[in-house]
């Protein structure tokens, strides 16, 4: 038996980075049944849209706080450390929602569960940042290291397909504390993989001396002004074009009603357009790394577009078709973003380049999530849509029209 457990550990760790993908992808599963099930009770506690976009930025706005400093450290101690810690810090944080289902109720509840989504933002951001930097430690040649990196997107949105079903079966047969459970238990397969599984080159990894050098502020005036265009834009898009999140189950009620399942399937829709947009990504990462206006700028007006035909308020199928796309324009922003600076960024800054890049697209959705709860209270969920929509198809045709020759090396 100890033999066989040797074999499979070495045939593993030779195929490491089939490994470390399949280990990610089981945790997103876990992680989204959690999130499901979180906004679930929220929403069926409360009814406020606010509360909804409060999750999604407990979620999502920590990264303005803790990116940059997760950026400087990975750079700092080494990718390996740094994803290792934060890991573990994902798996307390998932712990204290599951518990707080047996042991609380009512607003003590809905604080413990926004609490877990603080923790799970906060380690998420020091995560994303290492995982980043950790990759190009698992590939043989430089030229791998873009179909790689967009392979994440492909299997992050494949769990992101499984996991809010899986949570909404979770609500309906057995209730949302075993979904919080799997979401815990989900984070200890990276955590084994990391620590008994990967072979990692760590003499590749070039790390920062102390000082002004190793500050975040170093990496943004050296990774040269096309790049700061990349981070500034896609923040811009963000902010007008990544609310979704937030109000997914308002909009999932609004278009097929008020059950855990149609949220499971509202979301699994806008996963499967990820994924469909993650594989376009990866197939040509390449070519598509070296033309960040024309990526961007696409995938911008095609989120826009989208967010305009669901303000049409036209039958269910055409709603579904319209966050298809949605999860499709998003998926190649926020992938395509990481992929460009972290391609042609130096080795030496692509800690603090994967905590900026994170700034850009995490922080700048959570800010969009409150602003478009804000908007939805005042003017409904489908004027929200349009109004934002319209902001986001200028802002992609214009990048269209001024960026489209930009060509990076």
């Amino acid at each position: 038996m100890i033999q066989a457990l040797q074999r499979l550990r070495r045939k593993l760790t030779h195929h490491q980075r089939s490994t470390f993908l399949l280990a990610s992808g089981l945790s997103t599963a876990g992680s989204f049944a959690g999130l499901t099930a979180k906004g679930w009770l929220l929403m069926e506690g409360a009814g406020n849209p606010l509360l909804l976009a409060l999750h999604f930025a407990l979620l999502t706005l920590p990264t303005l706080a803790v990116s940059g400093p997760a950026g400087v450290l990975t750079d700092r101690v080494g990718s390996e450390r740094v994803l290792i810690r934060a890991q573990w810090a994902l798996f307390a944080a998932a712990v204290l929602g599951a518990i707080a289902i047996p042991i609380s109720a009512g607003r003590v509840q809905d604080g413990l569960l926004l609490l877990s989504t603080l923790g799970i933002g906060t380690a998420s951001a020091y995560e994303l940042t290492a995982r980043n930097k950790y990759v190009a430690l698992l590939v043989e040649e430089p030229e791998q290291l873009g179909p790689y990196l967009t392979s994440f997107s492909v299997i992050f949105n494949v769990g992101k397909l499984v996991g809010p079903p899986l949570g909404g079966f979770l609500l309906a047969a057995t209730g949302p504390a075993l979904a919080l459970a799997l979401d815990a238990a989900t984070y200890l397969v990276p955590i084994a993989s990391l620590l008994w599984l990967m072979a990692p080159y760590r003499e590749r990894e070039q790390r920062s001396e102390k000082g002004q050098a190793a500050s975040l502020a170093t990496a943004w005036r050296n990774c040269g002004a096309d790049l700061r265009h990349v981070l500034v834009f896609t923040a811009l898009a963000c902010l007008v074009g990544f609310f979704h999140p937030g109000l997914a189950p308002l909009m999932a009620a609004e278009l097929l009603g008020p059950s855990p399942m149609a949220l499971g399937l509202f979301t699994s829709v806008v996963a499967a357009g990820s994924i469909t947009g993650g594989v376009v990504l990866q197939r040509r990462a390449a070519v598509l790394s070296r033309q960040p206006g024309v990526l961007l700028g696409v995938s911008t007006v095609l989120t826009a577009l989208a967010q305009l035909g669901l303000a049409l308020q036209w039958p269910q199928a055409w709603g579904l078709a319209m966050a298809f796309l949605i999860g499709a324009g998003t998926a190649c922003l926020l992938s395509g973003t990481n992929l460009i600076i972290q391609v042609h960024a130096p080795q030496v800054l692509r800690g603090r380049m994967a905590g900026l890049g994170q700034i850009a697209f995490l922080g700048g959705g959570g800010i969009s999530g409150l602003a478009a709860a804000g908007l939805t209270i005042q003017m409904g969920v489908w004027g929200c849509f349009g109004l934002l929509g319209s902001l986001g198809l200028a802002l992609g045709a214009w990048e269209l029209a001024n960026k489209r020759e930009m060509q990076l090396g």
